[in-house]
């Protein structure tokens, strides 16, 4: 099975993180999508060294893959949903935004991560799109040279209603940077479907020499909403096949179930997805016919994240 599954803890935050690592490893996913927050781990906590050394540990033991996902709500104000942003017109406001993402590289090193994911933010009122544009590049410069010095890709993610808001507006930020070699892409399937021309599987196609995260779920076209599989409109099998050639490409990330409003019902939704997946992956992607010695059986909005 080249396709290499986990779930975002966003969508389990009601679970303990050790809690929801052990259920991930029992339902047979192969990581996880580790979003940096209060509820899990908090990358502004005074012991965040000892803290991330026991999800380590804990990763090791149950033979589970990671990404460092940056995309918490209120993790750095507790009153501006996602701010302030790599945009923000106050430059301190944006720096902190900025030694977030180089933290988060820092974490990610510790935890053998194969990237760190972020994404622009929505442009504030009354600014034009160069000065949005050169804020980015500006505020990502210091993350790309962490990410440079740590050997972990930095995957910056189209997201609706951003400035940074689809495929085309990844290479005009690569050619704005210079294409630096840290720079690469995560790809949420979803929002090609949502937003993009191209239908999902041609957009993995594309995007395929830039991949460094994928995230994965249901969704309608032109409407921002993060559903569970089978609830939207995306064809899974042709979709999941170019996943499945993936492997050809070099890519070794994970592709990550992106369910960040379904927490109230995480662990029956963790089941259901993979489940899901092997029933419409490719051919010889059915269920495993056992569980590994180490996992006991046990409309078109800015964000709606």
């Amino acid at each position: 099975m080249t396709i290499r599954y986990g779930y975002g803890t966003n969508g389990l935050t009601d679970l303990r993180l050790d809690d929801a690592l052990g259920l991930l490893a029992d339902l047979g996913y192969d990581g996880v999508g580790l979003t940096l927050d209060h509820m899990h781990l908090d990358p502004l906590a005074p012991d965040l060294a000892a803290r991330t050394a026991r999800v380590a540990s804990r990763l090791r033991e149950l033979g589970l893959g990671v990404t460092v996902e940056t995309g918490a709500r209120y993790v750095l104000d507790p009153r501006r949903k996602h701010g302030p942003s790599l945009l923000d017109p106050d430059p301190e406001a944006r720096a902190a935004r900025t030694r977030l993402l180089v933290r988060a590289v820092g974490i990610a090193a510790d935890l053998g991560a194969h990237a760190v994911h972020c994404f622009s933010g929505i442009t504030p009122p009354d600014t034009s799109p160069d000065t949005a544009w050169q804020r980015l590049t500006g505020s990502l410069a210091p993350v790309l040279e962490a990410a440079d010095r740590s050997g972990i890709p930095l995957a910056i993610e189209p997201e609706p209603g951003h400035l940074l808001a689809d495929l085309a507006d990844f290479h005009h930020l690569r050619v704005l940077s210079g294409d630096p070699p840290p720079l690469g892409l995560t790809l949420d399937l979803g929002h090609c479907q949502c937003l993009e021309s191209a239908a999902p599987a041609d957009c993995v196609r594309e995007a395929a020499p830039w991949l460094r995260h994928i995230q994965i779920e249901d969704m309608r076209r032109g409407v921002h909403e993060h559903l569970p599989f089978g609830e939207g409109e995306i064809d899974f099998p042709p979709l999941l096949d170019a996943l499945d050639n993936l492997s050809d490409t070099g890519y070794r990330g994970l592709t990550v179930v992106e369910l960040p409003r379904h927490s109230h019902a995480g662990p029956e939704l963790a089941r259901t997805s993979i489940e899901f997946l092997r029933k419409h992956g490719p051919s010889g992607h059915g269920p495993a016919s056992h569980v590994p010695s180490h996992r006991s059986p046990s409309q078109h909005t800015p964000s709606s994240r």
